[in-house]
C-alpha cells in the first residue's frame, strides 16, 4: 500500500481553486457550487443495513438531502416498532425519523435497486448479518461500512469480512471519525472520513454524505482508518474507568497520549500510514471517544471504575459496547505483530484476568523509566 498523506480533500469541485473562483477568475458562491457538485455526483440511492444509531442519523442526514434511503434491521418486529413511532426509541430516543424513509424487513428486498450500500452493523455481528443477506446484493454496488472494531477470531477488520462474505472484487470503503450519533442528530457541525483507496467510490461517499453540518474528507489508508477506529474504543474504556475511580484530569492526558502512542505502533505495524493516527479518525476520534459523557466505551468503562462487574457494566445499556470485545482482538494482534501496548494490556487484565483497578494502575506507573519518544519507545 502507497500511503499518500492521509487526508484529501475533494469538495471544492472542479474548475475553481482553493479561493472559490472560477477558471474565469469570477468568484464562484462556494455554497452554491458545493451543492450542485455534490448533487450530480453522488448516490441517489441507499440502502442502510442496521437499525442502530448511526445508521438511524445517516438515514436522517440522507433524507433531508432528497436521496431515496430504505433502512433494514435484523428484528422485523423491531423494525415496525421505529417505522410506526418514526422514532427509534433504543438507540436514538427524541428525533424524529423522516417520513420519506422507506422500511424494509425483507432480506430480498434490503438492498434490491441501490447505489450505494451503508453497513451499520456492529462488528462482531456483521458476518452473520452478511451471510443472511449475501445472494440478494447486487453485483457491483459498492459497500461502506461505518463499524469500528475487530472481529474476534478472524482478526479482521470491517471491510475484510465484507469481502469475505461478499467477494474481495468488490468496491469497500469505511466511514470514520469523530461522529457522535446524538451530536449529529442534532446538526452539531462534525467531520468524518471515508477511507478507500478507490478514490472515484470516496469522491462519490464523500459528495452524498456532506451536508451543512457534516463535513467529508477522504483517505487512502483503509488499514490506519480502520484500525484507529477500533484501538480507541478500547482507550476510552480505560479513560472511563480513570473517570470512575477519580484518577484526575493529568490521568486522562497522559492516557490520550500514550495510549495515542500504541495505537500508532501497532497500526505502522500492520502496514497504515502515520499522518492517519494524527488526523481525524485517530486523534479526532479519540479525543471525542474519551471525553464525551454520552460514550458507550468510556460509560462502560467509567462504570467498571466505580466498581461494577463486567456484566453489570453491560447490561446497564442496550447498545454495543465495542471496546469490549474489541480488546481482546487488539491483544492477539500485539502478540501476532509482537508490539507492546501496555493500556491495552491493563484493560484486558482488568476485564478478563479479574485485575483490580488499582493494581493495574499501579503495575502502569511502575513500569520501567524510559524516553517518551526515540525508537518508538512504548
Amino acid at each position: 500500500m502507497i500511503c499518500r498523506g492521509g487526508a484529501v480533500d475533494f469538495s471544492r469541485g472542479r474548475g475553481s481553486n482553493a479561493l472559490g473562483r472560477s477558471a474565469s477568475g469570477g468568484k464562484v458562491p462556494r455554497a452554491v457550487k458545493v451543492e450542485v457538485v455534490m448533487q450530480s455526483s453522488g448516490y441517489r440511492d441507499v440502502a442502510i443495513i442496521g437499525d442502530g444509531g448511526m445508521g438511524s442519523v445517516l438515514s436522517i442526514l440522507l433524507c433531508e438531502k432528497g436521496i431515496h434511503t430504505r433502512m433494514w434491521g435484523h428484528d422485523a418486529g423491531q423494525l415496525a416498532e421505529i417505522e410506526h413511532r418514526r422514532e427509534n426509541g433504543r438507540f436514538l430516543p427524541g428525533y424524529r425519523l423522516p417520513d420519506s424513509l422507506v422500511f424494509e424487513p425483507r432480506d430480498d428486498r434490503a438492498t434490491a435497486d441501490a447505489e450505494l450500500i451503508v453497513s451499520a452493523v456492529p462488528c462482531q455481528f456483521m458476518r452473520g448479518t452478511w451471510k443472511r443477506l449475501a445472494r440478494w446484493v447486487p453485483e457491483g454496488v459498492p459497500v461502506v461500512s461505518v463499524a469500528k472494531g475487530i472481529e474476534n477470531d478472524t482478526l479482521l477488520r470491517p471491510t475484510q469480512i465484507l469481502g469475505d462474505v461478499l467477494g474481495k472484487a468488490r468496491s469497500l470503503a469505511a466511514l470514520s471519525g469523530p461522529t457522535i450519533a446524538d451530536e449529529l442528530a442534532r446538526r452539531l457541525p462534525a467531520t468524518a472520513c471515508v477511507a478507500t483507496e478507490d478514490q472515484t467510490l470516496a469522491r462519490k461517499v464523500q459528495y452524498t454524505l456532506t451536508c451543512p453540518w457534516l463535513r467529508v474528507y477522504t483517505n487512502t489508508d483503509l488499514i490506519g482508518v480502520e484500525l484507529a477506529g477500533a484501538m480507541k474504543n478500547v482507550i476510552a474504556i480505560a479513560a472511563g474507568i480513570i473517570d470512575g475511580v477519580g484518577a484526575g484530569d493529568n490521568a486522562k492526558a497522559a492516557l490520550l497520549a500514550r495510549g495515542l502512542a500504541e495505537i500508532t505502533r501497532l497500526g505502522l505495524a500492520m502496514g497504515a500510514c502515520e499522518p492517519t493516527f494524527a488526523g481525524l479518525t485517530g486523534l479526532g476520534d479519540l479525543v471525542t471517544t474519551c471525553i464525551s459523557p454520552t460514550g458507550r466505551n468510556r460509560s462502560f468503562g467509567e462504570r467498571i471504575g466505580r466498581g461494577r462487574t463486567m456484566d453489570e457494566a453491560l447490561h446497564a445499556t442496550e447498545s454495543v459496547v465495542e471496546g469490549v470485545a474489541t480488546c481482546k482482538s487488539v491483544m492477539a494482534l500485539a502478540v501476532r505483530h509482537g508490539v507492546e501496548m501496555p493500556i491495552t494490556q491493563a484493560v484486558y487484565a482488568v476485564l478478563f484476568e479479574g485485575q483490580r483497578v488499582r493494581t493495574a494502575i499501579e503495575h502502569l506507573m511502575s513500569r520501567r523509566l524510559k524516553p517518551e519518544c526515540g525508537d518508538n519507545a512504548p
